[in-house]
């Protein structure tokens, strides 16, 4: 009957973190009931969400806070109420945006990676208790409820899926609701079931020691992974790494932005398996806390130059600012790794919390002066050519390319975040993809080495189409993938005469060719034209207006008109071109 043991261990931990940790509990009912809403709805319940999300995190942080420093319940009453408070304010601050935007997003997720530091570090400040265990617990726990919330989850679906097929239909929304609840309520409780209660300032319990030791061990299997291959990868890395840096230390190490990602994600992983292995001892682990943060501080410091280079022509977006805030962070947590022993790596958590708080809280946040600095780019680039006067915008298309893709970067930037709107000199009804040309005088420009991404494009939803005086129309696709000469795409009859619509193949193009019964050609389009036309656009617009879609070619015998439905540019070694396309017809 072990199994029914560790049921019954299983649930009894539950009920212990509902009863331990009750307002969080609260706070992530409302979310599955709020987050379910939205499922049988459809509706946008996202603020209300953000704020039960906010809320979930910071009742768990205040609750360890009481574990660690207090005692009395009246401390924890109150406690609770500067919870809600907080949490109230939040809400207010969020409710007066017109949606939650990149932002206030941003902003949270950075707030809650804080706060998860914090509930990992509070419980064993000025403890016996090292942050290295601290950290090992929460690390195998997420795992853990990860785990098995993925395992349960699994098997409903099956269940749901199995009576669907055989028995009775069941909504779809079912697999989403049973996803909200067992993601949304059970991992987090069941992960909170699994954080062991730390003593508190006036508490020395042994047993409740040796319980965390028995949490914070390390399993065999992880030992294993981290000594014996994960190190030795890092190793191998951090020699290439090295000798790219070396290599290129003269020029391309300073101007190649797709390395930085790699240095900041490389910095992340030596400092979390660092603080991983503190706790275990054996050749590799000792000779990695040796060598490791040392060898750390000066590539990060490499990266931090080269992305304050790159400042001079780009200015600063909002995750270059935290690129160079985790790079200050990661060279300083190397030279502590270096200088301190293991058991103090939770001055590393203390000091990557206040890193976080300055990041959002103005006015050396990054959304302030990544606001800042790219209003000042683009202002300063439009005053430079002459484009700014009596804060409105001249359009001029003989700027140089330099300036053009200056103007677009920094646009394209002020929009996704919602900036423009609040720029007195651009349109209030301002839209970065429909108006950009006719506001500046010329389309957005991409560089040579952007041709290589894939453009995808697709008309503007609920886009009328005017049928007005043709005779006909037709859906048809193409594919270069396809390639037949004198395809038949339909006939159709006019005043008893029949013609015919053809899809011919051209070498490396497609012509649409309407001919009589005779064989004569009435009119043809090279649909080559449509994709030249496309093939600069920026690959991140997305959607087209029924303008942009619409070609049109006539004569004294016939009109041809195409409106594009969708289309991709597929840019690899050769350039593959694919469209879905309304072909409408006249006769005269």
């Amino acid at each position: 009957m072990k199994w029914l043991k560790k049921l019954t261990h299983t649930l009894t931990g539950l009920t212990d973190a509902i009863a331990r940790f009750p307002l969080t509990t609260l706070f992530l009912l409302g979310t599955v009931f709020i987050n379910s809403y939205m499922i049988s709805n459809e509706k946008d319940g996202s603020k209300i969400l953000l704020t039960f999300v906010v809320g979930a995190f910071l009742s768990a942080v205040f609750q360890v806070v009481y574990d660690r420093f207090f005692s009395k319940l009246s401390i924890q009453v109150i406690l609770m109420g500067m919870v809600v408070l907080l949490t109230a304010g939040y809400y207010l601050i969020i409710r007066q945006a017109p949606d939650p935007g990149m932002e206030i997003e941003m902003r949270t997720v950075v707030a809650l990676f804080a706060l998860l530091i914090a509930f990992i570090w509070v419980p064993v400040i000025r403890s016996s208790t090292s942050f290295n265990k601290s950290f090992m617990v929460t690390f195998k726990s997420f795992f853990n409820s990860l785990f098995f919330s993925g395992v349960i989850f699994g098997g409903i679906s099956i269940i749901l899926t199995a009576i669907d097929q055989l028995i009775f239909s069941i909504d779809s929304s079912a697999y989403a609701h049973t996803a909200n609840f067992i993601f949304i309520l059970f991992a987090p409780m069941y992960f909170l079931s699994l954080i062991p209660k730390y003593p508190g300032a006036n508490e020395k319990n042994k047993p409740r020691k040796e319980t965390i030791d028995k949490a914070a061990s390390c399993p065999k299997f992880l030992e294993i992974l981290l000594s014996y291959i994960l190190i030795p990868l890092l190793a191998v890395f951090t020699l290439i790494l090295v000798t790219y840096i070396i290599k290129n230390i003269g020029g391309e190490f300073w101007t190649d932005n797709l390395l930085e990602p790699m240095l900041v994600s490389y910095a992340i992983t030596v400092i979390l398996v660092y603080i991983l292995v503190s706790e275990i001892e054996n050749k590799f682990t000792a000779t990695f806390r040796m060598i490791f943060p040392k060898v750390l501080v000066p590539i990060v410091l490499f990266q931090i130059m080269s992305s304050i280079f790159s400042l001079a022509d780009s200015g600063v977006t909002h995750t270059r600012y935290y690129v160079i805030l985790f790079g200050i962070f990661a060279a300083v947590a190397g030279i502590l790794m270096s200088v301190f022993p293991v058991r103090k790596n939770g001055v590393i958590a203390a000091m990557l919390i206040i890193f976080s708080a300055v990041s959002i809280v103005p006015p050396v946040d990054a959304f302030t002066i990544s606001r800042t600095s790219q209003s000042k780019i683009l202002k300063n680039v439009l005053v430079k050519n002459n484009m700014l006067e009596h804060n409105k915008i001249r359009p001029n298309a003989s700027i140089s390319d330099k300036d053009k893709q200056i103007i677009t970067n920094s646009v394209q930037y002020l929009y996704m975040m919602g900036y423009t709107k609040n720029m007195k000199w651009l349109p209030d009804d301002f839209n970065a993809y429909e108006d950009f040309h006719d506001t500046f005088g010329f389309d957005e420009y991409q560089k040579q080495d952007h041709f290589t991404q894939s453009i995808y494009l697709d008309l503007q939803q609920s886009t009328p189409i005017t049928i007005t005086g043709f005779d006909t129309f037709a859906k048809i696709e193409i594919l270069m993938s396809d390639q037949h000469s004198d395809d038949k795409v339909f006939d159709m009859v006019k005043e008893g005469k029949e013609y015919t619509l053809f899809k011919n193949f051209q070498q490396d193009h497609y012509d649409l060719q309407l001919k009589d019964s005779n064989d004569l050609t009435l009119i043809s389009y090279n649909t080559q034209e449509i994709f030249d036309k496309f093939s600069h656009y920026n690959p991140s617009k997305g959607q087209i207006s029924a303008e942009e879609a619409t070609f049109t070619n006539e004569n004294d015998r016939a009109k041809l008109t195409i409106v594009v439905q969708n289309l991709g540019i597929e840019k690899q070694d050769a350039q593959y071109n694919n469209a879905m396309l309304f072909v409408f017809i006249q006769i005269k």
